[in-house]
């Protein structure tokens, strides 16, 4: 019983990040400007990605417990606020919001790969978690690649 709490305890942290992940590119999207047409359908992506994610996970998380959350992250609240406060400063220039979202990028990483290393996942949740754990390396591959670009 104590693996299938832990397990859902990680998905639901998972759900959390990718809510966060959503609100991020959201909030990118709306501080791009419309010469950043490219980007702003990116990031509409990489939100639908997300939703997916958690639609998955929620399924998974209902299989084995009710409690699925619904909600973002304070750490992930506090990341967006943060960049409201770097827009401010940077005029919302395109090099400014893709380090931000990099930084993102880099923080639902290292969450899947936690999950993976330390969240005690069964075979079909380590399927699904490594799966999606894939899908977002490519896109943090994807954002560092454009950020290094607009140096």
């Amino acid at each position: 019983m104590e693996t299938i709490e832990k397990s859902v305890e990680v998905l639901n942290d998972l759900i959390e990040i990718n809510n966060d992940r959503v609100e991020g590119f959201e909030k990118a999207i709306a501080d791009l400007s419309d010469n950043d047409s490219d980007l702003k359908s990116l990031f509409q992506d990489y939100a639908t990605q997300s939703r997916r994610n958690t639609q998955e996970l929620t399924q998974a998380v209902s299989r084995y417990d009710n409690d699925v959350q619904t909600g973002s992250s304070v750490s992930g609240a506090i990341h967006r606020a943060w960049i409201d406060v770097r827009a401010i400063f940077t005029g919302k220039d395109r090099a400014g919001i893709l380090a931000e979202c990099e930084r993102g990028e880099d923080a639902i990483k290292k969450a899947y790969q936690s999950a993976l290393t330390d969240g005690d996942l069964s075979g079909e949740l380590s399927v699904l978690v490594s799966r999606q754990a894939q899908e977002q390396k490519l896109a943090h591959d994807k954002v560092k690649a454009l950020r290094d670009s607009s140096k």
